[in-house]
């Protein structure tokens, strides 16, 4: 599948852009850095986005300052990524269409969603968080934007084995060098420091559009607790829960995510439970007890109160009023 790359100006600035695929627009951020024909190359990266392309038109651009777009950047703030991409969908003259963020690309991906709900069909965010300040310690953060403007290679590598914990060399490599490739260290160090310092808490509430928000458990890069405190802040979306370490999308186990996200476009129900973990919810939501569950199933109670746990785990949930909050709002009034 081939990618036809484009040019539109945004305040002065020459903004590269890409679509690939056919059927309804999926606007993409895929967050930080990036460069829409070096990445394109790689196979991961390729199948990733070329299965959403079977069904959707995918729009993917470089970020002023970044990959193909002009390079030349003074202001970093978030604002200048939104106007960017609102650039890109005027020239495509897209009136409705669906959007993607991942990383740091979730917090435009919001901002988009709060400034044009009625051109916003659809929100997903992957991996991505709410305040940059909890991305990790200040002293953290500080020696991370130092090495990135000292030794752009050495900072590279790193985040590469952040980014892409548990998976191969060979990967971190890749990443490694897309990372220099898309951007010089004084831009990718300034587009990180503005990344830590976003905050759209107060945007995440006033969402009205259907959302999904997936996140892998053990992400190394942003904490799984991030994501979950995304999905509880915004009216009625959608948690997904996925396993695994790499905070890239396209790397890991990526079909669980691709068939999230495909269910959810297609407006197909997306219940992250087994059929036994559906009957506990459903009898959760009835009020009973661990020991009426365990009753009303026949097993024990110690199987009834392991099922629950899965359940909490699976949901990203922490307590009992939680479950029933969330099976009221699934429809889980009886089993199924």
């Amino acid at each position: 599948m081939d990618q036809r790359i484009r040019f539109c100006e945004v305040d002065g600035s020459r903004v590269a852009f890409a679509t690939a695929g056919q059927g309804p627009a999926l606007v993409v951020d895929t967050g930080w850095v990036g460069h829409l024909e070096f990445m394109w190359q790689s196979q991961a990266y390729r199948d990733f986005f070329e299965s959403l392309a079977h069904t959707r038109t995918i729009v993917r651009f470089d970020k002023p300052g970044t990959g193909l777009s002009d390079r030349e950047r003074r202001d970093f703030s978030i604002e200048v990524e939104v106007r960017a991409l609102e650039g890109v969908i005027a020239s495509l003259g897209l009136r409705t269409f669906d959007v993607l963020g991942t990383s740091q690309g979730g917090l435009i991906a919001a901002l988009l969603a709060h400034r044009h709900p009625q051109q916003v069909s659809r929100l997903i965010l992957y991996g991505t968080w709410a305040c940059g300040q909890d991305l990790a310690p200040d002293a953290v953060k500080s020696s991370v934007l130092a090495l990135i403007r000292a030794h752009w290679g050495l900072g590279s590598r790193t985040l590469a084995d952040i980014f892409l914990a548990g998976e191969d060399a060979a990967a971190a490599v890749w990443f490694a060098e897309s990372q220099r490739v898309a951007a010089s260290a004084d831009v990718a160090a300034s587009l990180l420091e503005e990344s830590y310092r976003s905050d759209i808490r107060d945007i995440l509430p006033t969402l009205t559009v259907p959302t999904l928000v997936l996140h892998r458990q053990e992400d190394r890069a942003v904490p799984f607790q991030l994501g979950r405190e995304v999905a509880a802040h915004i009216p009625g979306a959608i948690f997904t829960p996925l396993r695994g370490m790499a905070h890239l999308p396209y790397f890991g186990e990526t079909e669980p995510l691709l068939v999230g996200i495909g269910g959810f476009l297609t407006n197909e129900a997306i219940v992250p439970l087994s059929p036994r973990e559906r009957e506990v919810v459903a009898l959760v939501a009835r009020g009973l007890t661990n020991r009426e569950i365990a009753e009303a199933m026949v097993i024990s109670q110690r199987t009834a109160e392991n099922h629950m746990q899965r359940v909490l785990n699976r949901l990203g949930l922490r307590s009992r009023a939680e479950v029933v909050a969330w099976a009221i709002e699934h429809g889980f009034t009886s089993a199924r």
